[in-house]
């Protein structure tokens, strides 16, 4: 018989990775798990293009930000990898998303006694000083939970992904059903639909490529010095103990920090090829500004209407991929009937005190703590890398103090 979980960690992408990480390394003993439903460790594998890289430093890695002398640094995995000394000649910020997700495998696989795979959590229920819940067959009980579940893929009203009908990010694993395609559609004004518009374009040297998204262009993101500084730990602080209004300004202010904007150098080498095409009188990029998808058939047939003189051009698409970036789902949807009793403020959205703790009514006891499902309270970082390694030391630390204060331990029951 196991004692009572301190902590179970439900989803086991970069955040609560870098959380197991965090009670690794934590001075007092804590007891977690992490259930997660996939097989493996995975973040974003259909989006892990070969030429793909990071848009956040390699020092907003798992830990640094919380604790420069982890041996769960990334550099410490390019040392254990044998590649330290050419990645510091290379004299680049930001790794290939393949290798820090190489990086992200490396960590979790060192921490993996603490994680459950193929373990979807279901039947979650209050229980004295903590919760009860299933996961893989067995009966769990945990002080405090800490929810990590993502976001969910975002389609247009009335679009439902199929056989020619993709989400970004399913792209790397569907294409190699592929076979000469002639025509292929890409939605969206962001990064993930500048990178997918660049990757078919080299991947298939016969196929048209159309672009389409109701921008007049790609527009780049603002990676300056100080406009970086909103992901900075203090400005969760400072955006936490805003009014609501600062807040609204705040995101409106540095949304093209994050939000459907695209590296510079992508958008400079896609008007490259742009041009190029038009000087050799053989153009298969096709960017559509100020325009839409419509009468889209699951078959691949479609519309692409302009927004500014309604013209009509009809494309037979072999795939059309919506880069239409995520939405964020309802953290608590998966507690089931205990959701209602977590407090929801005037405009329905989830009351979340400073170390990420839903607050509940008085019939719950336990800690519910939120990786993600925060932006209305700690900012743009809610769901970013940025800060993740200060954020899970900041809700381990209200976990443990938690912890101290309860009462004698429950037991695990197999």
């Amino acid at each position: 018989m196991e004692p009572v979980l301190d902590l179970a960690g439900i989803g086991f992408g970069p955040s609560n990775l870098a959380l197991a990480i965090a009670v690794e390394e934590h001075a007092r003993p804590v007891r977690a798990r992490f259930f997660e439903r996939q097989a493996r460790f995975g973040w974003h594998r259909g989006m892990l293009l070969e030429d793909a890289t990071m848009q956040v430093s390699f020092l907003k890695d798992l830990v640094t930000l919380r604790n420069p002398t982890s041996a769960f640094s990334f550099l410490c995995y390019l040392r254990d990898r044998g590649r330290l000394i050419d990645f510091v000649n290379h004299k680049n910020l930001f790794p290939l998303r393949k290798e820090f997700h190489d990086y992200f495998e490396w960590a979790a696989e060192r921490v993996g006694h603490h994680v459950s795979y193929g373990a979807e959590v279901s039947a979650v229920r209050a229980d004295g000083d903590g919760f009860e819940f299933s996961a893989r067959g067995e009966t769990v009980r945990a002080r405090n939970l800490v929810l990590a579940t993502g976001l969910e893929a975002n389609l247009p009203e009335g679009v439902e992904a199929g056989e020619r009908i993709w989400h970004n990010k399913d792209l790397l694993t569907e294409v190699d059903r592929l076979k000469d395609p002639r025509q292929v559609v890409v939605v969206g004004a962001g990064q993930s639909a500048a990178e997918a518009v660049a990757f078919f374009h080299d991947r298939f040297p016969e196929v048209e490529v159309h672009g389409v998204f109701a921008r007049y262009g790609y527009s780049p993101a603002d990676d300056s010095s100080f406009a970086n500084r909103i992901f900075d730990p203090a400005a969760v602080d400072d955006f936490y103990g805003a009014p609501e209004e600062v807040k609204q300004r705040l995101m409106g202010y540095h949304a093209n920090t994050n939000y459907g904007v695209v590296d510079g150098e992508l958008i400079e080498e896609l008007y490259r090829r742009v041009y190029r095409e038009k000087v050799v009188g053989r153009q298969r990029l096709l960017l559509h500004n100020t325009s839409r998808l419509t009468d889209v058939n699951a078959d691949g047939k479609c519309v692409i209407e302009s927004l500014a003189d309604g013209g009509r051009v009809p494309v037979d698409a072999d795939v059309i991929v919506y880069a239409t970036g995520y939405r964020p789902a309802d953290p608590v949807r998966l507690l089931g009937d205990l959701a209602g009793h977590c407090e929801r403020d005037e405009r329905g959205r989830l009351r979340v005190t400073r170390d990420y703790r839903v607050v509940t009514d008085d019939s719950v006891r336990g800690g519910i703590y939120l990786q993600g499902g925060t932006e209305h309270t700690h900012g743009i970082t809610s769901s970013l890398l940025s800060n993740t390694a200060v954020r899970v030391g900041e809700i381990l630390e209200s976990v443990v103090r938690r912890v101290r204060q309860a009462e004698p331990e429950l037991q695990v029951v197999k």
